[in-house]
């Protein structure tokens, strides 16, 4: 596969996570620490949160996982760096799992939240470009490590960025290892989306997608990140659409279906709940022929996404 292009709101990161698979309170941890440090007149922390000499003490984890725990944070929206300001403010994410009064899930004890943050990473993947690659551009049910590396070689060599071969071996292990149960690690914490049973392993540098109806996955947050890929269709068009097609949304790069691994029955099958699922924002339409979500509702996207998302935790 050649001359591959992001969405042009990916960052083609190809580390930061310091090797460590996201854990299930380091989001909470950058989002608490952050808000501790956030200054009240220019709603925004300083850079120093996470360099800091006491922040190993205040994040009780050692220098290379505070920089993980940072860039997890920033490429899941927990946290966001400051457009006017050189710090960090709380991202839409962060407020929505962890605000003191109006957090929907404190400690990500919810399996929707599991779900969110896979699409966060995989699907809007903004600072996560290997988990754009292997939920959007690995093709085939099971895959290899050298998959993986040979899309994101053809990446580098035709946009002219240098990346080191350990440095993208050691990126797309630390991407599979988010998914995969941690049996044999030093301290066996299991990462947290390995829970959703995405990928399975199925020999040495060989994996499986596990793809069907993900009867885990909440409808609420199917329909938040409907809309999300809705957003980034309109944004790509430079237009608004009244309407998005079934293909689209069950088998296009970024879309619900290929990020969920959903197949299309199942896709099918949360359409046809989809005005209900989104108190009649959106509505399916299947006959002669056509196949179509339509947008009838006048709310704002954005805000109806997050509406949405919040049933879920009702």
């Amino acid at each position: 596969m050649s001359n591959i292009r992001f969405p042009s709101d990916i960052k083609p990161m190809f580390s930061g996570h310091e090797t460590f698979p996201l854990r299930q309170l380091w989001l909470r941890k950058a989002y608490s620490q952050i808000v501790q440090f956030t200054d009240k007149q220019n709603h925004c922390a300083p850079k120093t949160v996470f360099s800091a000499e006491d922040a190993i003490e205040r994040f009780g984890v050692g220098k290379n996982m505070v920089s993980s725990i940072k860039h997890w944070a920033l490429a899941c929206d927990v946290i966001k760096e400051s457009t006017e300001q050189n710090g960090f403010e709380i991202g839409e994410i962060g407020t929505l799992l962890f605000d003191e009064d109006s957090g929907v899930d404190q400690f990500l004890e919810h399996e929707a939240s599991i779900w969110l943050v896979h699409w966060l990473l995989a699907g809007r993947s903004k600072r996560s470009a290997t988990l754009h690659i292997i939920f959007n551009l690995i093709q085939n049910q099971t895959f290899k490590n050298e998959d993986i590396i040979s899309i994101i070689s053809d990446f580098t060599q035709s946009n002219k960025a240098v990346r080191s071969d350990s440095t993208v071996s050691r990126d797309v292990e630390t991407c599979l290892k988010c998914y995969v149960s941690a049996h044999d690690t030093e301290d066996n914490i299991e990462p947290l989306l390995a829970s959703l049973g995405l990928i399975s392993m199925v020999g040495k540098g060989q994996y499986h997608f596990n793809r069907g109806a993900q009867h885990s996955l909440s409808d609420a947050v199917f329909g938040f990140a409907l809309l999300d890929f809705w957003s980034r269709c309109e944004r790509a068009s430079n237009s608004s659409q009244t309407t998005l097609a079934f293909n689209l949304i069950a088998h296009d790069y970024s879309s619900p279906g290929r990020v969920f691994k959903l197949d299309e029955d199942a896709v099918s099958d949360r359409l046809s709940r989809i005005s209900e699922i989104t108190d009649n924002y959106l509505q399916w339409t299947d006959s002669s022929g056509i196949r179509q979500v339509s947008r009838i509702g006048n709310e704002n996207m954005d805000q109806a996404k997050l509406r949405i998302l919040r049933g879920a935790y009702v």
